[in-house]
């Protein structure tokens, strides 16, 4: 697919149009010098953006994907007018907010509420905006008491809290999200993706950069692909995913000289890395057992000595939260075969009380061929965008298939005259 032309209708909020940045190096500060008085001088030109161009509907979220060094960060400073391109326009209609480093600008000997007044300050909300706000975004950050004792005594999980009450107590009509999607503990995290779900929901556009496929597949409706600063696609989010990843494994073949496993994501992708998964566990919500019926353990690995598959995943959760399970099965140093997750499904893991939930997943008369298969299990929130908790290749098993034949898989099939 070729990059797609910037849209100037009224509905986009943000316009980027042949957008390129570069940087001089410089060998020597002499030489940076001679070139400010002179308007000559020897440098080197790194370009971190070339030519890219896109448009940002109202309502629609955007990932942004690509590998590092690809020009990500570069875009989003762009974006939020940190920096200005070397060629190009960048045009936003409407207000900016952005999740980036949360609480990086806050001053230590300030208290939580100065820094909230000259913060807010800094974002562009006015003194009777922020004596308005301010109680809400107490609340959310649910500091209590610690909001006027210095920024110094709090602890990271405190301060980003605070940045984050802050930088989205008002919807804006852009917000940037670059990696994280929540921040603090289990519950804070709860809040703050249904925070950045509602803003979704209200029309708010968002642009989202990440090296979480998982979570671009999740959230995004389109998605580009920066590949050495350069727009190497932009289109629906599968389409730019699926030629992504097989950029990926084309690299990593290349630097192997052989395919390297790939464990499949929650999303069903085979060709994602565990990294895809990584999120901060709870004590409160997590995998308790991971267990598989008709296992002779005395073999190694234990052999399947059913034709049916019957996997059971028991999980803890917090009071009043209802889990999402996912277990995915890879080949043993492989190709990824399948994933499913009961959020895509509606349904839900059964109820045993105390905050246990079991989900029992069946495949009758599996028809994987005659090898060894690893299984993992996965912990989500309800929506399927936390991942609380992982066992990542917990299980390997060992199939035996009464016809060995090529391939992985028996699939169901009908020969036709």
């Amino acid at each position: 697919m070729t990059p797609s032309a910037p849209d100037h209708s009224p509905a986009a909020v943000l316009r980027i149009s042949n957008v390129s940045k570069e940087y001089r190096l410089y060998d020597s500060p002499r030489a940076r010098l001679q070139t400010l008085l002179t308007g000559e001088g020897a440098y080197r030109s790194q370009k971190a953006l070339q030519n890219v161009s896109f448009s940002l509907p109202r309502g629609q979220c955007m990932g942004v994907v690509g590998s590092n060094g690809a020009g990500k960060s570069t875009l989003l400073k762009l974006v939020t007018g940190t920096i200005r391109p070397t060629s190009g326009t960048v045009s936003v209609d409407g207000r900016i907010t952005a999740i980036l480093e949360l609480g990086a600008g806050f001053h230590p000997d300030f208290t939580g509420r100065q820094n909230l007044h000259f913060s807010g300050s800094l974002i562009g909300l006015s003194a009777e905006q922020l004596h308005t706000l301010e109680p809400e975004i107490l609340a959310f950050s649910e500091l209590g008491e610690a909001i006027d004792r210095p920024v110094r005594t709090y602890s990271s999980g405190m301060t980003v809290r605070l940045g984050f009450a802050l930088v989205t107590a008002v919807q804006p009509d852009v917000l940037i999200v670059d990696e994280a999607l929540a921040v603090g503990d289990m519950r804070f995290q709860k809040k703050c993706i249904d925070r950045i779900q509602a803003f979704r929901d209200a029309g708010c556009s968002i642009l989202f950069c990440s090296h979480s496929n998982y979570h671009v597949r999740q959230l995004c409706d389109v998605a580009l692909w920066l590949d050495k600063g350069q727009q190497r696609m932009f289109g629906p989010t599968e389409d730019v995913l699926v030629a992504y990843e097989q950029h990926l494994r084309q690299l990593d073949q290349e630097v192997s000289g052989a395919p390297i496993s790939l464990a499949p994501t929650a999303s069903g992708d085979p060709d994602a890395t565990p990294a895809d998964f990584r999120h901060a566990a709870s004590d409160k919500a997590e995998i308790v057992e991971f267990r598989i019926d008709s296992l002779d353990e005395s073999s190694e690995p234990p052999l399947l000595q059913s034709h049916d598959l019957r996997v059971h995943v028991t999980v803890q959760m917090p009071p009043d939260e209802v889990p999402s399970i996912g277990v995915m099965i890879e080949q043993h140093h492989g190709v990824g075969i399948t994933s499913v997750a009961t959020h895509w499904e509606n349904t839900q893991p059964h109820s045993l009380g105390n905050g246990l939930w079991r989900a029992t997943l069946y495949y009758p008369d599996i028809s994987l061929h005659t090898g060894e298969y690893v299984l993992s299990a996965y912990l989500f929130d309800a929506s399927g965008l936390l991942v609380y908790d992982q066992w990542f290749q917990h299980k390997i098993i060992r199939l035996h298939y009464a016809h060995s034949r090529p391939g992985i898989v028996q699939l169901p099939h009908t020969w036709e005259a």
